[in-house]
């Protein structure tokens, strides 16, 4: 499906399209595992962010079109936020505007957080008893869709940059992740490790932040990832070993980052190509001043 950019598709085809994924709303649950999941692991699999970019957005319009007809769907919810979040990152590389952006990290945002009152009373937050309470009975059967539910909200919140709204999301989510931390530490190449590596790193001290945590959370994501998801060295030199002044750290994550095979790790080919998009970035910019 993503090996079509949209431009090909002449409009005329996009009602017909768009009326029979209507019509199979009612086969919802054949879609997912025959056309959306398979999906889904091609998006992942894409080292081309520009061919992302282009043909991505028929898919996620089907997403919302199948969406708009049963609402509730966990499947095709947990599918959404996780397509809508990876094409926010790729829009970002390929120089999207601040606008577009803006709307699909709203999407990733919103899918999250009806993914999430799936298994926990959002809408009850403030009363932190019965919050605490239900995220205490999550088990490893929750853990995927809970997770990336927060990651669709994750993804918002970065996008806001430091907007108040969403510095008191944190608050939340650092109690959500915290949960699955020791539910399961490894889930996702150690992306749980990953997200308090950054977190610890970027909070200032006043406010908890703690650079010796952030270490021994970055080097656990990169143990259980094996190293093999990049983002998590890319995010470590620009958090941990910026904020310390780690010049030799930095620059030998970032140079691992540029050395390594995609074809290493093929199902995170798109991530691994933007990190090491962002990697060369962060070289090029000289930040200790030689």
């Amino acid at each position: 499906m993503f090996s079509l950019p949209s431009r090909y598709i002449p409009g005329s085809l996009l009602i017909p399209v768009l009326t029979i994924s209507l019509f199979l709303t009612s086969c919802t649950g054949l879609l997912t595992d025959t056309v959306i999941k398979p999906a889904i692991g091609n998006l992942q699999q894409q080292t081309d962010i520009n061919l992302v970019c282009e043909g991505a957005p028929a898919y996620l319009l089907m997403l919302d079109s199948m969406l708009a007809n049963t609402p509730g769907n966990k499947d095709l919810l947990l599918t959404a936020t996780q397509s809508f979040s990876a094409y926010a990152e790729a829009l970002t590389e390929c120089g999207g505007s601040s606008e577009r952006i803006e709307a699909i990290t709203d999407k990733a945002h919103l899918y999250g957080k009806k993914l999430l009152n799936h298994s926990l009373p959002l809408n009850t937050s403030q009363n932190s008893e019965i919050f605490d309470r239900k995220l205490a009975t999550l088990g490893k059967c929750d853990i995927e869709k809970v997770f990336w539910g927060t990651f669709g909200w994750i993804t918002w919140v970065r996008s806001q940059k430091g907007s108040p709204g969403s510095i008191a999301d944190l608050v939340i989510i650092e109690k959500i992740m915290a949960r699955l931390l020791k539910i399961d530490e490894s889930f996702q190449n150690g992306s749980i490790h990953l997200f308090f590596g950054g977190y610890y790193a970027a909070k200032p001290a006043i406010l908890g932040g703690r650079m010796d945590l952030s270490k021994i959370h970055f080097e656990k994501a990169l143990a259980l990832g094996h190293r093999k998801l990049l983002v998590t060295q890319v995010t470590y030199a620009e958090t941990y070993a910026r904020m310390t002044m780690d010049k030799e750290l930095h620059d030998n994550l970032l140079k691992e980052v540029l050395a390594f095979p995609l074809a290493d790790a093929p199902e995170s080919a798109l991530v691994n190509r933007i990190a090491k998009n962002r990697a060369q970035k962060l070289l090029d910019e000289n930040y200790f001043g030689e």
